[in-house]
């Protein structure tokens, strides 16, 4: 008797994920976001991508210029972002030259984490990043209330953007967002927990929403608020790896670290005493480092996948990586580890931890 065999489950659905993604990566996406995780909300979003592109490519554009101007030499074409991207047509080539003039004429020159204009432009293209334009044309639910020559720009230069760098940063994302998710979904309540009590507040009842792009800004995350937002880098090398739930952690402790940064200001004042402009960020910085380093060498998913490195007590916290206390936070660093650090391990409380580093200045 001749059996006949059928494949096995898993081998089906196999394939018709595969199917499944083949076709969804054949049509244009306007923004994405994983399985519902805790605490925050992962997007990759195609407004808020094109408008940090534009926005780099601008200042690029401008450094280039100047550099240039000093030397006394003529500026090359820039075509800094697109080089290696494919020819570009010339109507192509005009639309996005001219959407980066205007982002260094209006954009370059400004901070994206102290504009306010920057930072409503910003929110503004997130919320709106699941339409595929701004104008309210085709659909009256997608005007984003931009200033018209603003939204002419950026609907000209999207299918450029879209045809040549798109594809690549999306990608970028979708891995970044699927590499730091599984620590999120098995660690966010408790990370999110503990932080909140170190800090003597709540975390965010709404989930945090992330807008995951290719280029955030010079740190490489930055983080706004009213909304409590956070931008960051899914290209920059120091987002990478385990070190990724760290930067997501920290970027989120901006939202409720208010309470170190009053009671800092509250002892300095006490005391007659300057107040330090980075202590409060320093602490941050070194309190979601401890934080993180406890939770990834022990933690199933990190041990579980040997190719993030994390191995038991080798975890550098991103500070201490990147050199932060080297660069003016030296005595900062004394301070945290000989009187925060108590108050961390349970041995000291909140307000006698602030009083003796204020004390300490």
């Amino acid at each position: 008797m001749v059996r006949h065999l059928r494949p096995p489950f898993p081998c089906l659905l196999l394939a018709l994920c595969l199917l499944l993604t083949a076709r969804i990566a054949a049509q244009p996406q306007t923004s994405w976001t994983v399985t519902p995780l805790p605490v925050f909300e992962l997007h990759s979003g195609f407004w808020i991508n094109l408008h940090h592109t534009l926005y780099q490519e601008a200042r690029q554009r401008r450094a280039s210029t100047s550099r240039d101007a000093n030397a006394a030499k003529p500026a090359p074409s820039a075509k800094t972002v697109l080089a290696g991207k494919g020819p570009l047509t010339e109507p192509e080539q005009k639309a996005w030259d001219d959407a980066v003039a205007y982002y260094a004429a209006n954009y370059a020159n400004k901070d994206l984490l102290f504009t306010t204009e920057l930072i409503q432009l910003k929110d503004q293209l997130g919320d709106f990043e699941d339409c595929d334009e701004l104008s309210g044309r085709k659909r009256k639910f997608c005007d984003a209330g931009l200033p018209p020559n603003l939204t002419q720009v950026l609907e000209a230069a999207a299918p450029v953007y879209r045809a040549h760098l798109w594809p690549e940063h999306d990608q970028a994302n979708r891995r970044w967002i699927l590499q730091v998710a599984p620590l999120v979904r098995e660690q966010g309540v408790g990370l999110s927990e503990r932080l909140a009590d170190i800090y003597q507040t709540r975390w965010p009842h709404e989930k945090i929403r992330v807008d995951v792009v290719s280029y955030a800004n010079w740190a490489g995350a930055y983080t706004t608020v009213d909304p409590l937002r956070v931008t960051i880098s899914s290209l920059d090398p120091r987002n990478q790896g385990p070190q990724a739930l760290e930067v997501l952690f920290h970027e989120g402790s901006h939202g409720i670290a208010e309470q170190v940064q009053t009671a800092i200001i509250r002892e300095c004042r006490q005391r007659d005493k300057p107040i330090p402009r980075d202590l409060w960020h320093a602490l941050v910085f070194y309190t979601t480092g401890e934080v993180i380093r406890t939770v990834l060498t022990s933690s199933p998913a990190s041990q579980g996948d040997k190719s993030n490195g994390v191995a038991k007590n080798e975890y550098s916290a991103y500070a201490v990586r990147e050199g932060l206390y080297q660069r003016g936070w030296k005595n900062y660093l004394e301070l945290l580890q000989r009187f925060w650090q108590p108050y961390l391990d349970g041995k000291a409380t909140f307000d006698d931890a602030i009083a003796r580093m204020v004390s300490s200045l």
